[in-house]
């Protein structure tokens, strides 16, 4: 029986390298799989999911207007697919959620999201909300904080490396710009 899978957490916990485990599992015993991530994203190249440690593989984009479950409906008719991968799912627009809901429920092809729970204000992006709601199976991909305790919040840096509080709730970047914290330790420099 298919599900719906949402693995969350914050930046730098490893959640694209997981997708690209998960889906080379599959791949080493015969099954394909589809790989997609959000067309805004492209700092492991265009079209491409990259991990920190060197790894990365193609995939299909999806931008906000994207109807999924008509894209998955094109890839049935290629080929079998055994599940489709989705990478900054936390980019996905609730609509979106409910066609990759679809997928699970009318074709039983699994769906895994993988991205971010909520941004550098503490607050949940539209997507993950949307599948933290909907989701069959939840998991938390755990990182840590520079004090050793869970990290749940990232922080956005400016330019003079301060926290920043206010900003579009999407800006994408990696080490340079954002740094996962524990709760503590983002109230502390963001002054909430």
């Amino acid at each position: 029986m298919a599900k719906l899978h949402f693995h969350y957490s914050t930046m730098n916990a490893g959640k694209s390298t997981l997708l690209l485990q998960a889906s080379h599992n599959y791949n080493e015993r015969g099954m394909a799989t589809r790989l997609l991530t959000a067309r805004l994203d492209d700092r492991a190249g265009p079209a491409r999911i990259g991990s920190r440690i060197g790894i990365g593989a193609e995939a299909s984009t999806y931008a906000t207007d994207d109807d999924l479950f008509a894209l998955a409906l094109g890839w049935r008719a290629e080929e079998d697919t055994a599940c489709i991968f989705v990478d900054e799912a936390q980019f996905l627009t609730e609509a979106q959620v409910w066609q990759l809901a679809r997928i699970v429920d009318d074709l039983d092809v699994p769906v895994m999201c993988y991205g971010l729970r909520v941004d550098f204000r503490g607050r949940l992006f539209p997507g993950s909300a949307a599948l933290l709601a909907w989701a069959d199976e939840m998991r938390e991909v755990r990182t840590i904080c520079h004090c050793g305790r869970k990290a749940t919040m990232v922080v956005r840096r400016g330019p003079d490396g301060r926290a920043l509080r206010e900003g579009a709730q999407v800006q994408v970047g990696g080490n340079e710009t954002y740094s996962s914290l524990c709760r503590r330790h983002w109230r502390a420099e963001t002054g909430q």
